[in-house]
């Protein structure tokens, strides 16, 4: 675990637009109590870093793309249960659970893309409200032509290049 938090603390350090004003020493132990789960977020392909967002401290996912390891991945367990021909083996929802991670909502997503460019070649789900959902469908969203676009698609849908983004609070 000293080794994760090392490469924490480097990635912490060579990317301080994400959390300016802060020092890593003051978020340290908060990283300690998550460890567990920062490290399975690490190991799924996350890149997990501190980031700021409203005055708020998370610990997000910060891969250039959507990480690679959450990918062919359908929006939720409904959606996954509902397909007739080729399941995908999980869901976004179910596989943020296990990581003990939230998928980031509209609004994260697109305060994350004024911070850093991401998806610029793959695409993440984000949290669907139930009306929405209640149609079938999930968003999803990425950058392209250096602008943040925020998409539909059948809940039941899963592609390899589009994965999810997730999030702890500190």
């Amino acid at each position: 675990m000293m080794e994760l938090l090392e490469t924490l603390k480097k990635r912490f350090e060579k990317n301080m637009h994400r959390h300016e004003g802060l020092v890593f020493q003051e978020v340290r132990e908060k990283l300690i109590q998550h460890l567990d789960t920062i490290l399975k977020m690490e190991q799924s392909g996350g890149e997990p870093d501190v980031v700021v967002l409203d005055e708020k401290i998370y610990v997000i996912d910060m891969a250039k793309e959507s990480p690679k390891l959450r990918g062919s991945l359908c929006y939720d367990k409904e959606a996954r249960l509902a397909r007739k021909n080729f399941p995908s083996a999980s869901s976004s929802l179910e596989m943020a659970a296990s990581l003990g991670i939230t998928v980031l909502d509209e609004r994260m997503y697109v305060k994350l893309q004024d911070i850093e460019d991401l998806d610029l070649k793959t695409s993440s789900w984000i949290l669907t409200d139930e009306k929405l959902r209640s149609f079938g469908g999930a968003l999803f969203g990425d950058k392209r032509y250096q602008r943040t676009f925020i998409y539909h698609n059948g809940a039941d849908s899963y592609y390899g290049s589009r994965g999810f983004r997730g999030y702890i609070t500190l």
